[in-house]
């Protein structure tokens, strides 16, 4: 299939800026890193989480790109899910989260984690966390689509913060945990069909490490960052879903990409989440007209499900002619919103708006993925030796669209477990196989993308423009036309965290693109304006995109199951 002229001529030097250029040529030479017994890659919630578990067990080494205070965990702000309000219990949220996921979830997974949930809040709770609370009783918060208050926050709308800081404080103290910061990992060690560590890059000097492994868990999250409007941080850029795709692992219902309605649409400044937890409390949305519109689409209003309000603001912008909806909170009084919402507050009052009487423009973006690396629910992959965890798997608990603030606890719930069956792996590689691994690396040449930063937004654009919460077939055929093409020019060794970036954006794309195009019906998150229906008679199998043998040029997304 061939692109548009129109987006021909936009990018018309993409060989060009996709060239790989020999840079010098005495590039660092891999070297040894330290011991360690299990390698965990990220840390956000599910890392951490899994790492002080895995420390009970042996030595634990953390690597993460950038700084370990930056992830879309240290970010989130409504709450957690969980049943522990006495009027609650874990079979209605278990109920909630398969209806939230259209029926597709997988009821195992579910199960745990509804009911694993609260022992994993509990302890953290006794490890210091200090959730909100009113009169002496932990405030639970309502949010869509849950049928009951069961949300708990920390510091308004901080709750994300506060869990890393006292998982982070609880890691910093055992003398089993080692930690790699500032180190992307540009790949996994595969060797006789196991994974048994990575290749990481120090992100100043360029210097390339092998650090071999029993057992790898990858928890480095999302990819919101492929498409132009985005709620995540600057490091969600698919880079485990890519490496464990490249290693032989499967990626599964990877068309499924939750755009969260409510971000702050200013031209000039990138998205900035507005908590869900404000139309929890009262919040409406109005139109550019200034009408009231949610209850025309469906009778939860403002707490229907994420995908359809997201869908249903899409709507009203095209129907007026704007780039944004309104969020307004004016009505709930000044001083519940400064102390509800302190954070959000103070942020939009930097983007000289008045949230106490001012209505919020906002628009969706790209938020959560409910697809990633297939696993079971102990966080097994089809690759011996690598187990994944978080925003970066899918075990199948979110179906077709996430129940919201139910990803706090996903990492804490399926971070654990994924470290309990890491440690029943068998022992270290051997000395003699950790030095092959390291030979093997030997003296890389060095190469670049030119212009990685333009291709960078030409990637996110096309994303956005045809991959993006409202999808048709010729626009997913003319997106994997130019994905096809990029991705097949990343040839060589790129050493640089913003060009290891780029690609592992690239084939993640692909990925969601490929699965997106197989699927026609619309189910969830996943829209199809040429298939608005879900009359599919395969609308409950799920998606699968495997690497293909080194001689195919091409991939499909599988059904099964």
């Amino acid at each position: 299939m061939t692109a548009t002229r129109d987006e021909a001529a936009r990018d018309s030097n993409a060989r060009a800026r996709l060239m790989m250029t020999r840079m010098n040529p005495a590039a660092p030479t891999t070297r040894r890193g330290p011991e360690t017994d299990f390698l965990v890659i990220g840390s956000g919630i599910a890392g951490l989480r899994a790492a002080i578990e895995l420390a009970c067990h042996g030595r634990v080494l953390i690597v993460t790109k950038g700084s370990r205070f930056q992830s879309n965990s240290m970010s989130a702000q409504g709450g957690v899910a969980v049943a522990m309000n006495a009027e609650d219990d874990v079979n209605l949220h278990f109920t909630d989260t398969i209806l939230a996921g259209h029926q597709l979830g997988r009821e195992d997974a579910a199960r745990v984690l509804v009911e694993e949930g609260p022992a994993r809040i509990q302890e953290l709770i006794d490890w210091g966390t200090a959730f909100d609370k009113v009169g002496g009783q932990f405030a639970f918060a309502r949010e869509g689509a849950h049928s009951r208050s069961r949300v708990l926050r920390a510091r308004g709308d901080a709750t994300g913060h506060e869990m890393i800081r006292v998982l982070l404080e609880r890691a910093r103290q055992h003398p089993n945990i080692q930690w790699f910061d500032r180190h992307f990992t540009r790949d996994l060690l595969v060797a006789d069909g196991r994974c048994c560590g990575a290749m990481v890059v120090d992100e100043i000097t360029r210097d390339a490490q092998c650090l071999p492994a029993a057992g790898v868990l990858l928890t480095t999250g999302g990819a919101g960052q492929m498409y132009a409007r985005t709620t995540n941080t600057e490091n969600a850029t698919g880079d485990g879903m890519a490496m464990a795709y490249r290693a032989g692992a499967v990626l599964e219902d990877m068309e499924f990409v939750q755009f969260h309605p409510t971000a702050l649409y200013l031209p000039s400044s990138p998205p900035c989440l507005l908590s869900e937890a404000m139309r929890g409390d009262g919040g409406v949305l109005r139109n550019r007209k200034g009408d009231v519109f949610m209850p025309r689409y469906h009778p939860a209003a403002e707490l229907a499900p994420r995908d359809i309000v997201a869908r249903a603001m899409w709507s009203e912008m095209a129907s007026t002619r704007s780039r944004h909806v309104y969020l307004d909170v004016t009505h709930l009084g000044k001083k519940f919103i400064t102390r509800r919402f302190p954070t959000i507050y103070r942020t939009c009052l930097r983007c000289d708006i008045d949230i106490t009487e001012e209505w919020i423009p906002v628009s969706p973006s790209a938020h959560y993925f409910m697809g990633g690396v297939k696993a079971g629910i102990d966080g097994r992959t089809a690759l011996p030796g690598l187990l994944v965890a978080g925003e970066v798997a899918c075990n199948g608990v979110h179906g077709a669209n996430r129940l919201a603030s139910n990803s706090l606890l996903e990492g804490l719930v399926f971070g654990y477990r994924a470290a309990q069956a890491a440690a029943s792996l068998p022992g270290g590689s051997g000395r003699a196989f950790r030095r092959g691994l390291v030979a093997r690396g030997g003296t890389e040449p060095a190469g670049a993308l030119e212009d990685g930063e333009k291709l960078r937004n030409s990637l996110r654009r096309l994303m956005w423009n045809k991959v993006g919460l409202v999808r048709t077939g010729e626009s997913l055929v003319q997106a994997l036309a130019w994905l096809s093409k990029w991705d097949r020019q990343m040839q060589g060794t790129l050493h640089t965290r913003a060009d290891l970036e780029v690609k592992n954006m690239i084939q993640v794309a692909r990925g969601v693109t490929e699965a997106a195009l197989w699927r026609e019906n619309s189910l969830g998150a996943h829209y199809r304006e040429d298939f608005p229906t879900c009359k599919n008679s395969a609308w409950n199998m799920h998606s699968q995109v495997r690497r293909p043998p080194a001689d195919e040029d091409s991939r499909l997304a599988h059904q099964t199951g």
